[in-house]
């Protein structure tokens, strides 16, 4: 039998433990030991994004992470994201509003990136957006309601209920969300 290893981190502001295999991903600790099914996982290579958590505050694809190596640290993953009392937070609701979910598989990884995102930059630019969701993929929506959700979102956050004329925005790129930066990947070799 393998040996297992003791796992103690803060996920959703709550200290939690699970005895893992060394080989045990973040992923599946979150969805298989602790039983947060809200982190969806996708391509199992990093390259989707379905399973970007925040590992203290900073999005990371915890399909391609050790639990190990999250010991100590901080998780935020989408069930952390609302309130306490289950309130959604500003990103949660913009998405809701402006429709920037179809199947809502991506959805998760979406929303801890954005929240991130806005932390980083709270009135990006459509260039500063694509770029910032450019490592999560959606088959469903064409990019253009995750677009205004982040704009709205940012509204919701910065006290602007009533939103901003796009024209403020710098107009994008054409990119359509691909390449450029994506949340930060973490492999056992980099721990």
């Amino acid at each position: 039998m393998a040996e297992g290893f003791e796992v103690a981190l803060t996920v959703n502001g709550t200290h939690r433990t699970a005895r893992v295999p060394a080989r045990r991903l973040l992923s599946d600790l979150l969805r298989h030991d602790l039983g947060l099914t809200g982190t969806h996982v996708g391509c199992e290579h990093g390259v989707c994004g379905c399973c970007t958590v925040l590992l203290d505050g900073e999005p990371v694809r915890s399909c391609l992470m050790f639990a190990v190596t999250a010991a100590g640290h901080e998780v935020t993953t989408v069930e952390g994201l609302a309130a306490p009392d289950g309130t959604p937070s500003p990103v949660q609701r913009a998405f809701r509003e402006c429709h920037g979910l179809q199947c809502g598989f991506c959805t998760p990884g979406f929303l801890c990136t954005v929240t991130a995102l806005l932390r980083e930059t709270p009135r990006p630019t459509d260039d500063q957006v694509l770029e910032g969701i450019s490592g999560n993929l959606c088959r469903c929506t064409g990019y253009q309601n995750i677009v205004k959700s982040v704009h709205r979102a940012a509204d919701l956050l910065s006290g602007s209920a009533e939103g901003e004329a796009s024209s403020s925005r710098n107009e994008p790129s054409g990119s359509g969300g691909r390449g450029g930066a994506s949340p930060r990947n973490e492999t056992a070799e980099e721990s």
